[in-house]
């Protein structure tokens, strides 16, 4: 007789169980590190636009408030290609803190991404390029 007998059956989706337990978490883990990866180059092309501007203008933003800190409409965040929808901005969400002289910029996770990505959560980059994230994995790891 031909086919597969009740114990071949078995072992087979056994193994095919087993290496979806193995395959799934690792492929679900390099998207979220694909992610955060990409919204670490966003930041630092907001941070290059940044610069630019700086250059220019020798200041951060048109004008600063009585504390010092710059809004719309003396600045607003650039748009930039890779924080729109179709890359990163599902998710992740883009800030700026500025002032005349300084600024700190954020990336925020939204959504799924930022309950599989606890570890780094936000990630921060100022104007003397220091790198930080509010999660407990650590710079290294996360940048």
């Amino acid at each position: 007789m031909r086919g597969f007998t009740l114990t071949e059956l078995l072992i087979a989706v056994a193994i095919v169980g087993i290496l979806s337990a193995i395959a799934i978490p690792s492929y679900t883990n390099s998207v979220v590190k694909s992610k955060r990866r990409a919204s670490a180059v966003c930041l630092s092309s907001f941070a290059t636009q940044m610069e630019r501007y700086y250059t220019t203008n020798l200041r951060y933003c048109v004008d600063a408030n009585a504390d010092g800190t710059c809004d719309s409409p003396d600045f607003v965040l650039p748009a930039l290609e890779c924080a729109s929808a179709a890359n990163t901005g599902r998710d992740y969400s883009y800030t700026a803190t500025v002032t005349l002289t300084t600024y700190t910029l954020q990336a925020t996770p939204n959504t799924t991404q930022a309950g599989r990505d606890a570890g780094c959560g936000t990630l921060t980059l100022n104007q003397t390029g220091t790198k930080a994230v509010s999660g407990t994995a650590g710079n290294t790891y996360c940048w």
